[in-house]
């Protein structure tokens, strides 16, 4: 894809998590510990923790990638990847934030989940939530489009660390059109738009 946003004087593109782009993916999440102690991106496909090992969730992640069951829209800073916007369908993300509250008022699954984000440290700053997201967006309508949910946290003004906004900024997904639906917790909300097919 040839998505680029211009940030300052840094030119961002975006390109889909693949066997091509895993090297530079897997050396953002390597300099950031695994990404939250180890879970390579792994926590929205499978119950991370509870006697999973790190290298455990990079393998299983990385088969994920080659087998074409995993999706990401990774934004790059020339051959250097920032950060990155995970997103799936339902079957390939299961577990999300919240479930209780969120099957509570559930009424049909969406055709799409847009589950977490990641910015390496020292990073932030430069749009690259917004720009993953949007890179998202497409490849989902180059997939055929559909209903997508996403996740995040209002921080109203609060100051949250950046652990509590792995599900994505608000402010990141009003940018690209999606609306608020129901709150799932104090902070988090199922937030809807509809892609159409490209």
């Amino acid at each position: 894809m040839n998505d680029s946003t211009t940030t300052g004087a840094t030119e961002l593109s975006v390109r889909p998590l693949e066997p091509d782009t895993w090297p530079a993916f897997a050396r953002l999440v390597e300099a950031n510990n695994g990404v939250w102690g180890g879970c390579w991106c792994m926590g929205f496909h499978v119950e991370v923790g509870k006697g999973r090992a790190p290298a455990e969730n990079r393998s299983e992640k990385e088969q994920r990638v080659r087998e074409g069951r995993t999706h990401a829209a990774l934004v790059f800073a020339g051959d250097e990847c920032l950060g990155w916007c995970q997103f799936g369908s339902p079957e390939e993300l299961p577990k999300i934030k919240s479930r209780r509250l969120y099957e509570k008022g559930l009424t049909s699954l969406p055709d799409w989940r847009v589950t977490c984000f990641f910015t390496g440290n020292g990073l932030r700053g430069r749009g690259v939530a917004k720009a993953a997201l949007g890179g998202a967006l497409e490849l989902i309508a180059s997939a055929g489009g559909g209903s997508v949910e996403g996740y995040p946290e209002e921080t109203d003004d609060r100051k949250v660390s950046g652990s509590f906004l792995h599900t994505g900024p608000m402010a990141a997904f009003e940018h690209h059109g999606f609306t608020r639906t129901r709150p799932i917790s104090p902070h988090r909300w199922v937030v809807t738009r509809v892609v159409e097919p490209a």
